[in-house]
């Protein structure tokens, strides 16, 4: 008879044994992310990304739809942005673009730069940022902070030769020269008067440092890159789509570059052909006009009405003009319109009724939701991207002096900025009444 030790010892082990091969099938047969390089990535390179889906409740609770929030705040660098800064490091290294010891380069109002920023000490390279002055100073303060070199300029036109991202890509060029330079007078053992300290003159500007003159230069090209569409594509949109467990109606987001809604919305719809995908536009962009007209301009445009330099918006990071190879890859059903007035108002309402410290665009994408709600009906999932929080915001969307001269000092008590708050008063109304007629009316408004 075998001793009851040794068959509690023999059961355990069998117990170990089930446990195992069970976590090894359960890993195998879970979903993989297509193209996910995670795998291969270590220390703060692997905390990128599987961002949680949060449910927003006071939005929810008001539209009577699941609105759901990916809390893309919560990466290393604090933004959605740092998907896009590994893919075009591992994209620019893998290729031969970028060498290791190189300095990247970018025109950013300021969470791509401050992304690129993070993740370059890990891959061993450095940053050199271009940024407008009318971003909001704390983002400029983080990038020296994180050791990019920040060169602020005044913000023209894109055609303009001193726009902040043509000044960007003239950087890299510098950083490619100077390395030439380097490679050729060590071949040659003669020294080069052209370069002091590392500043490279032309004519009677100077660029900053370049860092090291060694590894030559990239451009990042966040607006024309596709490394920013496949960030999204590969990354994002699997990871929402694995979290609602295929449960979705509608994404809606904002759009700068355009990466993440056309990487989010192309494989999202890949994935369900019946999920809208929508875009929300703020004041001065065009894209609003190119998804429901096919063209950049409105009418009045048309008709040469428009002013000269029509108003722009104060949020960052999102509207534009132009149309980008990321955002041509975007599948969209419809667009609406956001006001800065209804991003200021929601992002004071989301604060105080949920707790959420939420940036201007993220603020945005929360006013596109809704709107989506509304058009939508009760009972439909819908999700956006919490593109940031509102830590690099002080100075502009949180700050009142600032808001005062826009007259956008936010007033509002609840989601009556869009309309909203009489009919979920009128609702309750209807409940305490028990009048199941006009219940039913109300809800189904």
């Amino acid at each position: 008879m075998v001793p009851p030790v040794r068959t509690a010892g023999a059961a355990a082990t069998a117990v170990s044994v089930i446990a195992v091969l069970s976590y090894i099938l359960i890993n195998n047969l879970r979903p993989r992310l297509r193209g996910d390089s995670r795998k291969h990535r270590s220390g703060i390179l692997a905390a990128i990304g599987n961002t949680p889906l949060i449910r927003i409740n006071s939005l929810s609770d008001a539209t009577g739809c699941e609105i759901l929030g990916k809390a893309e705040f919560l990466n290393p660098g604090g933004s959605v942005k740092d998907r896009v800064a590994v893919k075009i490091f591992e994209e620019a290294l893998e290729s031969g673009e970028l060498s290791p010891g190189g300095v990247v380069t970018e025109g950013s109002a300021g969470s791509t730069a401050i992304s690129l920023a993070t993740v370059a000490p890990a891959y061993g390279c450095k940053c050199h940022v271009v940024v407008p002055d009318d971003a909001a100073i704390e983002k400029s303060q983080i990038l020296e902070a994180l050791g990019a070199t920040v060169e602020r300029v005044k913000p023209v036109s894109i055609t303009h030769r001193e726009h902040y991202v043509n000044i960007a890509r003239r950087r890299a060029l510098e950083a490619n020269g100077l390395a030439s330079e380097h490679q050729s007078s060590r071949q040659t053992g003669k020294q080069k008067n052209q370069v002091d300290d590392g500043v490279l003159v032309q004519g009677k500007q100077s660029s900053p440092s370049l860092v090291d003159r060694k590894g030559g230069g990239f451009f990042a090209d966040q607006f024309e890159n596709l490394a920013n569409f496949r960030a999204h594509y590969e990354g994002t949109g699997p990871e929402i789509w694995e979290q609602v467990g295929g449960h979705l109606d509608a994404f809606v987001a904002a759009a700068g570059t355009g990466g993440t809604v056309a990487g989010v919305s192309r494989f999202l719809k890949e994935k369900k052909s019946s999920i809208k995908c929508f875009l929300i536009d703020p004041p001065g962009s065009g894209l609003f006009n190119k998804v429901t007209r096919g063209v950049m301009y409105t009418r009045e445009e048309a008709e040469g009405r428009r002013l000269k330099n029509p108003f722009d918006t104060i949020t960052e990071g999102i509207g534009i003009n132009r149309l980008t190879q990321n955002f041509k890859m975007a599948a969209l059903d419809g667009a609406f319109r956001g006001s800065d007035m209804e991003a200021v108002e929601m992002s004071r309402y989301l604060l105080n009724n949920d707790g959420l410290f939420l940036g201007s665009s993220s603020a945005m994408n929360c006013v596109g939701a809704v709107k989506v709600a509304q058009k939508l009906g009760r009972g439909h999932t819908i999700v956006t991207i919490l593109c940031d929080s509102g830590m690099r915001h002080f100075s502009k969307f949180y700050n009142a002096q600032y808001l005062s001269q826009y007259n956008l000092t936010p007033s509002a008590t609840g989601l009556e900025f869009l309309g909203l708050e009489t009919r979920r008063l009128l609702m309750k109304k209807a409940a305490e009444c028990g009048d199941t007629v006009v219940n039913h009316f109300y809800t189904s408004i």
